[in-house]
């Protein structure tokens, strides 16, 4: 995984020290006293689901498709506010059953930003420090939540300091936790919004994805293009990355959709 991240991923050193550190920490760890729990923010484009892939495809044989990784989208499993009743049943159910079946199972939450308030309470006593919970030990399962809220915090803040002439590589987690709580807790269109997990302290690492820089996102264009096994030509890559959109309007510093839409642009160009 350590391997995997500083090849793969792009500009963000604060990500791979969290995951590394919390992973790391975790695994060594033969008796935890409770889950891994980690929840990734940042802006669109940033890396966030690349690296929950990356991670669980280090960790469990054939990954995402693994019986014991678990992803969930609000979108396609509780989509109407309507039934949230019915989808708390059902998704501690689900956690329930599939921690008998194997106590080092991973659950990767997607978009929470669109999940309904209230909805995910429900894994509470699966992410605490008990022993055991419906007859279930669960100390050892891995969950990640991933979110956009918190990007424009973070986006802002990167910039702030950037214009202060301080470098992005400079920022650390104190600069940004207190802002990405803040925006993920009070934030009523978050699936966290006055959520116990943040109330209680249950997440164990806020992982923050920076936003990303034009030749960030050169070196996200030339990994696509041998992932595509065609020829990696200058003219393209700088093609290729002027065609996205940057902001602030009149610096244009950071990509406003990180790398996520480089492979589609590719075509345009080659």
């Amino acid at each position: 995984l350590e391997c995997d991240l500083a090849v793969n991923l792009v500009g963000q050193p604060l990500v791979r020290q969290q995951v590394m550190k919390g992973v790391r920490k975790f695994l060594e760890n033969r008796n935890p006293v409770k889950p891994l729990v980690m929840s990734f923010h940042g802006s669109t484009g940033t890396g966030k689901t690349y690296v929950s892939s990356m991670l669980v495809r280090s960790l469990f044989q054939g990954g995402l498709q693994s019986p014991y990784v678990h992803h969930f989208s609000p979108i396609v499993h509780f989509p109407h506010a309507e039934r949230i009743e019915q989808y708390k049943e059902n998704l501690k159910r689900w956690i329930q059953g599939n921690l008998t079946n194997c106590g080092r199972s991973a659950f990767v939450f997607d978009e929470m930003d669109k999940m309904h308030p209230g909805l995910i309470d429900v894994i509470i006593p699966f992410l605490g420090p008990s022993w055991v919970v419906y007859g279930t030990n669960y100390r050892k399962a891995i969950f990640i939540f991933i979110s956009n809220a918190g990007g424009e915090q973070i986006n802002e803040m990167t910039l702030d300091l950037w214009r202060a002439r301080k470098d992005r590589e400079e920022i650390s987690l104190q600069d940004l936790e207190p802002a990405i709580s803040k925006a993920v807790f009070e934030n009523p269109q978050s699936g966290f919004w006055k959520s116990g997990i943040i109330n209680e302290h249950l997440i164990d690492f806020v992982v923050p994805f920076l936003p990303l820089k034009r030749h960030h996102v050169k070196q996200c264009v030339v990994s696509e293009l041998v992932q595509q096994g065609l020829e990696v030509r200058p003219g393209v890559v700088h093609e290729v990355a002027d065609s996205i959109p940057y902001f602030p309007e009149e610096e244009k510093i950071f990509s406003s959709t990180g790398c996520k839409t480089v492979a589609s642009r590719i075509s345009f160009f080659f």
